[in-house]
């Protein structure tokens, strides 16, 4: 062959088509932002030094994080009646977290937060106007509320449910849950059918979406994205959805369980918020005793 034979192909300014739907290279957009750690504003230690409520309040909850392990009974402390310049300086250590979590069922309406250490929840029952009524801390993986253990019972409706039409997959994934509830027992992993991956049509989404209903808890965990947990009607079956930072939607599944996992701190994460905690508040109470 000679060097004549090679053809010659042009690259650079110039030598691509001008059509509008290449003109211009396209790129999939960068992510924005994440969430992550950082240490609460709080004020000079000598500020605060008065404060005994606040103290004996830290002093629970260094206490709690201590003797709490991701299985047991959650510990928790009602600090209603704390005085007000106590209970600020309570919400500047705690701050706010990634997890957040509603509860709403017939009269009652209660907002939990975690707090920015992973493992302290702070759990507010709101009056009919939305104020709070109580007030408590939470040390655990998940507030108590927010669990909802599988009911073999209630989900045997969902085999009396008949599709439209339009619906081709939905009353299949029906069955599939229902298996799932009746087998679970507590302590087992959470079963997750992965909706992302099937052949699923708007109809068997709204069909499904009816069907299952909404339940008490919503649930919304922050980081590289959002996921949001949605209880349905039928407790133990948990509407699972995961965005991208772009609010893109990128995994959506049912799963069943008394909790998504995904909303829970693990024990590593208490065993570093038990360190956190106590860096926080070393230069705050020592001169107390």
């Amino acid at each position: 062959m000679k060097l004549s034979d090679i053809p010659i192909t042009l690259s650079g300014p110039g030598s691509q088509p001008g059509e509008a739907d290449a003109a211009e290279p396209g790129f999939i957009p960068m992510p924005r932002e994440m969430s992550s750690y950082s240490a609460p504003d709080i004020p000079e230690p000598e500020t605060v030094q008065h404060l005994q409520g606040a103290k004996a309040v830290t002093d629970w909850i260094s206490q709690a994080l201590a003797d709490y392990r991701v299985g047991g009974d959650a510990l928790i402390a009602d600090i209603s009646s704390l005085d007000p310049d106590s209970r600020e300086l309570i919400n500047q250590i705690l701050g706010e977290g990634e997890v957040s979590l509603t509860y709403t069922e017939n009269a009652v309406r209660v907002r939990m937060q975690e707090a920015v250490l992973a493992g302290i929840w702070r759990t507010f029952y709101l009056d009919s106007d939305g104020h709070i009524s109580r007030d408590f801390i939470e040390i655990c993986d998940v507030p108590v509320l927010a669990r909802r253990a599988p009911d073999a019972d209630k989900v045997a409706k969902l085999l009396q449910q008949s599709a439209p039409e339009d619906v081709m997959n939905a009353m299949p994934l029906l069955s599939e849950l229902h298996e799932h509830v009746t087998t679970w027992k507590a302590g087992d992993t959470g079963r997750v059918i992965n909706l992302t991956l099937l052949p699923l049509s708007e109809g068997d989404i709204y069909f499904l979406g009816e069907t299952l209903g909404s339940g008490p808890v919503e649930t919304l965990s922050r980081g590289y994205g959002d996921c949001k947990i949605s209880s349905t009607a039928y407790p133990g079956i948990w509407w699972v959805r995961y965005t991208n930072s772009m609010g893109t939607l990128i995994l959506n599944t049912l799963e069943t369980t008394d909790i998504p996992s995904v909303a829970c701190a693990a024990q590593e994460d208490l065993d570093d918020s038990r360190m956190r905690f106590a860096e926080i508040l070393e230069p705050y109470w020592k001169e107390l005793g």
